[in-house]
């Protein structure tokens, strides 16, 4: 019994780290923003010109400025470009921009003509993973005067997209902070992906108090319209109070994601969660849903399962997770995990299971150990020569943390065979030992008194 206490505690400090990983592992994940696929730059009729890199869902004021108009001709090449561009000729897509450039001069494009011969560069190149040149042409778009307002304040927010990209995180920080005082000013909202863009830049800066407070102004604003958050806001959320260790506050983040994404990673990390909270019987649900919908699928995560179910004192659940598992091949059957099999079916009174797994532990140990612990469940089931066997086998093994223990079974199964000389010497073995000392004695004045008793029963 003492050595299934002592593995309940050894579980404690596994499930932790195993929790602790995994929400770390979902923080980093959130380091690589995705760049919006809305940058490509969409040629349309010439009376509202050319789109520029937006984001399709913004839906900017109109301009106040004066905004020059795109010549037909110069419309006409860039058509032609973007048409180059989509058919993924990038080679003739930026001839024939260099063409337009150099033939018509730079002089003699207006400002928004310009923007737009940009801004198709700056799709090309980002397109061919050339973030630097896609980035300095993005500058360029934003150097031209005159251009519309929501084109300008669409290709800031691209130009932070894409030193994200490049882990450039200080100027994409920056960039962001311009592109969201533009946005106050022009009193647009931002929606709640510029913020959780902006926190996983401070995050990426190390300030996690400013990366808390914008994720979770992303996922306030997601809330209460009624939408889901991405399951990507609520892992930067979790690991930054997880960094606070504000454990309670990791669980309840984990139980809201579990609503809408069911992944066996979330299951393992609240039952982590909860075991740190010294929440044991929560612990174990959240480890019995994952293992009832099937997630758990390593040997690992088995045991781990069959431990919490231990601890709850449910052995016979633990005991099926363990038989179940090793008779599918995913818990190797090892001595160790046979024993634990073995033990579990004897804390929960099937001793008939609990012998054939306990016999192929030992059978494949290479201590005496097992063996003398075997013996004592063959005592407890009554099947005394088999435990005399056991101990016997024990002793030539040897490395025996407890031999007193293992000669007090041993006297205890050959006064039951009635070899009492043999006992006897067990038990004088056993009394050796201060621990066991009391017990063997009483053993051996129990042996003498019915050794006298069966004297008697002769005579008479």
């Amino acid at each position: 019994m003492s050595d299934y206490h002592s593995s309940t505690k050894a579980m404690r400090p596994v499930l932790v780290k195993l929790g602790c990983s995994l929400v770390l592992g979902v923080a980093t994940v959130l380091a690589l923003p995705v760049v919006s696929t809305a940058m490509q730059p969409l040629v349309g009729e010439q009376s509202v010109g050319i789109a520029h890199a937006a984001e399709k869902k913004e839906k900017p004021k109109r301009s106040t400025r004066r905004t020059p108009a795109i010549r037909a001709k110069i419309y006409e090449k860039l058509n032609e470009a973007q048409m180059a561009a989509d058919e993924k000729k990038y080679t003739q897509a930026i001839q024939l921009l260099n063409e337009l450039r150099d033939k018509e001069g730079r002089n003699s494009l207006n400002s928004y003509e310009l923007a737009n011969l940009y801004n198709m560069y700056a799709f090309i190149y980002f397109t061919q993973e050339k973030y630097e040149l896609a980035l300095d042409a993005y500058r360029n778009v934003v150097k031209q005067p005159d251009i519309p307002e929501a084109m300008e304040l669409n290709t800031k927010y691209t130009i932070a997209q894409l030193y994200f990209v490049k882990e450039d995180y200080r100027n994409g920080v920056k960039t962001l902070q311009e592109w969201f005082k533009a946005k106050q000013e022009m009193q647009e909202d931002p929606g709640a992906g510029a913020y959780a863009l902006l926190s996983q830049g401070y995050y990426q800066l190390k300030d996690l108090n400013k990366a808390l407070k914008y994720i979770e102004v992303a996922i306030d604003d997601y809330t209460s319209r009624g939408k889901v958050p991405k399951e990507q806001w609520w892992g930067l959320q979790r690991y930054l109070y997880y960094e606070k260790n504000d454990i309670k506050r990791v669980a309840a983040i984990l139980e809201e994601t579990l609503k809408h994404y069911q992944k066996k990673a979330y299951w393992l990390q609240l039952s982590a969660m909860y075991n740190e909270l010294k929440m044991e019987s929560k612990s174990t649900a959240a480890m019995e849903t994952a293992y009832t919908e099937g997630v758990l699928d390593n040997d690992k995560e088995l045991i781990n399962m069959a431990y919490l179910y231990l601890s709850q004192e449910v052995p016979y659940k633990a005991a099926k997770v363990l038989d179940k598992g090793i008779k599918k091949g995913q818990i190797p059957a090892t001595s160790k995990n046979l024993e634990l099999l073995g033990n579990a079916w004897r804390q929960a009174q099937e001793l008939k299971k609990a012998i054939p797994e306990m016999e192929k532990a030992a059978a494949k140990s290479e201590k005496g150990e097992l063996w003398s612990r075997l013996g004592n469940i063959y005592l407890d089931n009554d099947e005394f020569g088999k435990a005399e066997k056991a101990i016997e086998n024990a002793f030539k093994k040897g490395d025996l943390k407890r031999p007193d223990t293992a000669y007090l079974v041993l006297g205890m199964a050959r006064f039951n065979l009635q070899e009492y000389e043999g006992a006897k010497k067990a038990f004088k073995e056993a009394a050796k030992s201060e621990k066991s000392k009391d017990y063997a004695k009483q053993w051996m004045q129990f042996m003498d008194k019915e050794l006298q008793r069966q004297e008697a029963l002769k005579d008479g």
